[in-house]
């Protein structure tokens, strides 16, 4: 009489402690999200918008001095009536230099706007907030600054005085005029597309949030 034969062993169970097994060696965690890395915070953000803002401002100087220098001048001329009353008068009544004044102001800031947002995103790469902001509001407050030191630097505003100070009939130039006041909104436009621009083709990009993921068959396991 021969013995019954052996049941098969059940299968195995994988039990609560073989679910935190070790994964295996192609398999890459998910990286742990850190915080305070993408920034050397806000304050320093907003300091750094600040300087932006300021130094912008202040090359307005520059770009009004730039303004004067270039642009033309409209040409006036005195006269005198029979009561000796004193008129001034444009030597040219079909020019366009009071519109020249405008173009150049405006393709000054422009360029300046160029510049200056190229200067920026070479600073700091990874841009932020604070610093556009600083650069375009120092580009409206440097476009102002511009407009007063032109106006400064340029003849009397005085055209009456100036006339009688130079003769009758002697040519002087005008006073040095803004007539488009949409020219002090072309450094600030010019300068966020710009820097919009090179962040966007050059800027850094934020890392993946988890860790590169193995090639595998899609059961966990990786390909040889």
């Amino acid at each position: 009489m021969t013995a019954p034969l052996t049941p098969p062993p059940p299968p195995h169970e994988p039990s609560s402690h073989d679910a935190w097994q070790a994964p295996d060696a192609g398999y890459a965690a998910p990286a742990e999200p850190r915080y305070g890395q993408g920034g050397p915070g806000m304050k320093t953000e907003l300091l750094e918008g600040a300087v932006i803002m300021v130094a912008v401002a202040l090359a307005g100087a520059l770009l009004g001095v730039l303004w004067w220098w270039l642009a033309p001048h409209v040409p006036l001329v005195g006269d005198v009536d029979a009561q000796g009353n004193w008129a001034v008068y444009l030597k040219d009544t079909e020019g366009e230099q009071a519109v020249g004044a405008d173009g150049t102001l405006t393709l000054l800031a422009l360029a300046f706007g160029f510049v200056s947002a190229l200067a920026v995103f070479l600073w700091r790469r990874r841009g932020g907030v604070p610093l556009v902001v600083g650069l375009a509001v120092g580009g409206v407050l440097g476009s102002l600054l511009a407009w007063r030191v032109g106006t400064w630097l340029g003849p009397s505003s005085d055209v009456l005085a100036h006339a009688k100070a130079v003769g009758k009939g002697v040519t002087f130039s005008a006073p040095l005029k803004l007539g488009a006041k949409g020219a002090l909104l072309a450094w600030s436009f010019a300068g966020l597309v710009v820097h919009l621009g090179l962040t966007a083709l050059f800027g850094p990009r934020d890392p993946e949030p988890y860790g590169a993921a193995v090639p595998g068959d899609g059961y966990g396991t990786p390909v040889r």
